[in-house]
């Protein structure tokens, strides 16, 4: 006699293919690979389905309503979790990275590009990994509100903290830290 067992190994490639896809930086695609995961994982859950036995095939059902639950959840929130899984795991090589940088004579805070997105004839937007030592931006970063901060050569929309004196940093689409742009980021005004 056969026992007709439930096999685990689909929801848990689910659940690490969209983790794996949170730490992609969004410049790489991270976002569109989530999306594709997601289509991925649908269809592999509805051929399994297809192939199991009624008892199976509701709890297969009912798994997958579950993963796509979460799945919404984690969309409307993609940036902030992609951003809190990627400083998870790599928050040590990027501190690394910035705190070996030599300390600036005007004044400008340590940085490293953490993200970005873009698509061609719209433009790039930047977000860099920004380290305060007094933590300035703190204020910023509590009230969401764009505007020319202490360290940054230019005017941002937006400061996220990730770490007490770890900031990202966006800035408007086509501005780049230490270039002469448009709002002039370049930091030898």
């Amino acid at each position: 006699m056969q026992v007709d067992r439930f096999n685990w190994w689909l929801p848990l490639c689910a659940v690490l293919a969209m983790f794996l896809a949170l730490l992609v930086p969004d410049r790489d695609g991270s976002f569109m690979l989530y999306v594709l995961l997601s289509f991925l994982v649908l269809g592999l859950f509805v051929v399994d389905a297809i192939r199991k036995k009624r008892r199976q095939r509701r709890l297969i059902v009912l798994m997958l309503a579950i993963y796509w639950a979460i799945s919404a959840a984690l969309l409307g929130h993609f940036s902030s979790v992609h951003t809190e899984a990627r400083w998870l795991v790599w928050s040590h090589d990027y501190k690394t990275k910035v705190l070996a940088q030599p300390a600036s004579a005007d004044g400008e805070l340590k940085h490293v590009e953490w993200d970005g997105w873009g698509f061609a004839g719209a433009g790039d937007t930047t977000v860099y990994l920004v380290f305060d030592p007094t933590d300035s931006l703190s204020v910023a970063a509590r009230n969401h509100q764009p505007g020319k901060f202490n360290g940054i050569p230019c005017e941002v929309p937006r400061v996220d903290r990730v770490e007490s004196q770890w900031y990202t940093v966006r800035f408007y689409t086509d501005e780049y830290w230490g270039r002469r742009n448009a709002l002039n980021c370049d930091s030898k005004n």
